[in-house]
Parts: C-alpha cells; structure tokens; sequence
C-alpha cells in the first residue's frame, strides 16, 4: 500500500454504518486537491477499499462518480486511473474560474465576517508552509484561499463546481518541476488581493483578479504544453 492509499485510514472517520459513494467520492477528491494522488497513477480497488473500509461495490460507484468530474479515467482492462490535463483543459478551467471568482469579488461587499476569516486563514497558512519551505502544502492552502474567495458567491451550488474545478487543477500543478518557482510569487499576490477586498476597493481587486489568473494560467500551459 502506498503512501497515498495509506493515509487514507486516517479518513475512515468520515464513513459512518450508512457510507455512500458519495462519501467516499468526496474523500478522494479532497485527497486529490490536497495532492496526494497524481495524473497517471493507478488506483487499486483492494488497497484503497481497505483503507477506507467500504464494499468494491461502493468504491466503483465512487469511481464513477469522479469519472464524471473528470478526476479519474477507466481504461479498459487495465483499471481506473487518475486523469490526465491537457493545456486545453487548463485554459477552459481558468475560463470557469474568471467567470466564478470574478463574480466572487463583485459580492464581496456584502460578505460576512466569518467568510473573510476564512479566506485570511487561508492567506496565513500558505504563508506559514512557505517560510517553512513546504509547497506542496502551500498549494493546497492556495487551493483553498480560491475555494474560500469563491464562497463569497454565497451559492452552495458554486461551492461544489469550484471543489471539483480545483481539484482539477491540483492535477495540473504536477506538471510544474519546481512548485516553489510557481507558488512562491502568489503568496504575497493572495495577501494583497485579500486587503483590496476587505478594505472595499472591488474594481481594483476585480483588475488584480484578472491579471493574477491570467499569470497563473499562461505559467501552467508553459510548462503543460511540452508535455501534452
């Protein structure tokens, strides 16, 4: 069992006696935007059945349903694996985001206390896993700084187009070779995005907004494009 599948133990917690595909889709793709499964890696049916202690059955049904979202893939006779990204998906998945989180910005202002807390604890931790050289750790804060900055929609609908949206793009970031050259300059980005909208000015964070997604995407399709 691998390191990936192993951890999956600790998530049996989340799978009481009436355990649902559902369940069990949401734990892989959260371990997925949290990068512990990578584009191209097969997935054992056995192993990770046993780690989270769920029926073949259910677990296919879970599998099917991340086929769906396009996390994973069934090859014939060979077994389901996690998909693979292309440049093209990766400029469709930032068409989506400038749609949401532009959106986002514009409702900012009638945002709660409690959303923005979410969004700076997001900002905190990704800037605590950089000084600590962790960045792996800082993508996933990153992910969520984007899926917080998206809740600012308020629609729970939104919510779960923009889970399985970055969990997408979790795929995506392991194509970079040096996560830390990618990450690193979108630490203090997500800092200063998050002081425009706590501070009201919507116009200037929806530009910073714009530029910032567009830098991230032409980055990533660089660096996809050789490999596609």
């Amino acid at each position: 069992m691998d390191n990936a599948v192993a951890e999956l133990e600790h998530d049996r917690d989340r799978l009481g006696r009436s355990s649902t595909a559902e369940r069990v889709a949401d734990i892989l793709r959260d371990r997925i935007a949290e990068g512990f499964f990578t584009p191209g890696q097969r997935l054992s049916e056995e192993a990770i059945g046993a780690a989270l202690g769920v029926s073949r059955n259910t677990l296919r049904e879970a599998f099917r349903l991340l086929g769906h979202e396009r996390l994973l893939e069934h090859r014939l006779n060979r077994g389901v694996f996690v998909r693979v990204l292309s440049a093209e998906d990766v400029a469709d998945l930032y068409r989506v985001r400038r749609v949401i989180e532009g959106a986002a910005v514009r409702h900012s202002r009638d945002a709660s206390s409690a959303a923005f807390a979410a969004i700076r604890d997001a900002v905190a931790e990704a800037e605590r896993a950089a000084r600590e050289d962790r960045w792996q750790d800082v993508g996933t804060a990153n992910i969520r700084f984007h899926q917080n900055l998206a809740a600012l929609n308020g629609s729970s609908r939104l919510d779960e187009t923009m889970r399985q949206l970055l969990a997408e793009l979790r795929l995506v970031f392991h194509v970079m070779d040096n996560p830390r050259a990618f990450h690193e300059p979108f630490v203090p980005r997500n800092r200063e995005l998050l002081e425009l909208l706590e501070s009201g000015r919507v116009e200037e964070a929806g530009r910073a907004l714009e530029v910032y997604l567009g830098d991230a995407e032409k980055l990533l399709v660089q660096a996809y494009t050789p490999r596609a």
